[in-house]
């Protein structure tokens, strides 16, 4: 994180919106990362790219909107500690097999 703009690499919010919300969304990253309006673009580009590498997939019947992919999901290789995170976040989820 940037301490003088408070800012965090988008990619950061990313991973940290598919572990504690389980969904993420341009805006929710734009939020997340402290970024100020017109970096959406890059966002998307970040959104695509980590989609490209099956970090993240898009969910079909909401454009726009990712959800924590089988490289995200299996990358808990580690038995973290998840208990005080929210009920709806990727570390909850039961990846198939």
């Amino acid at each position: 994180m940037c301490r003088e703009t408070k800012r965090e690499p988008a990619w950061v919010s990313v991973i940290r919106l598919a572990f504690l919300r389980g969904t993420i969304t341009v805006e929710a990253v734009m939020e997340e990362a402290n970024l100020q309006p017109g970096h959406e673009r890059t966002v998307q580009d970040v959104l695509s790219t980590m989609a490209d590498r099956n970090l993240i997939r898009p969910v079909e019947s909401k454009e726009g909107t990712y959800v924590p992919g089988p490289v995200l999901i299996e990358s808990d290789r580690y038995n973290l500690d998840f208990s005080k995170a929210s009920d709806g976040g990727a570390h909850r989820w039961q990846s198939a097999n």
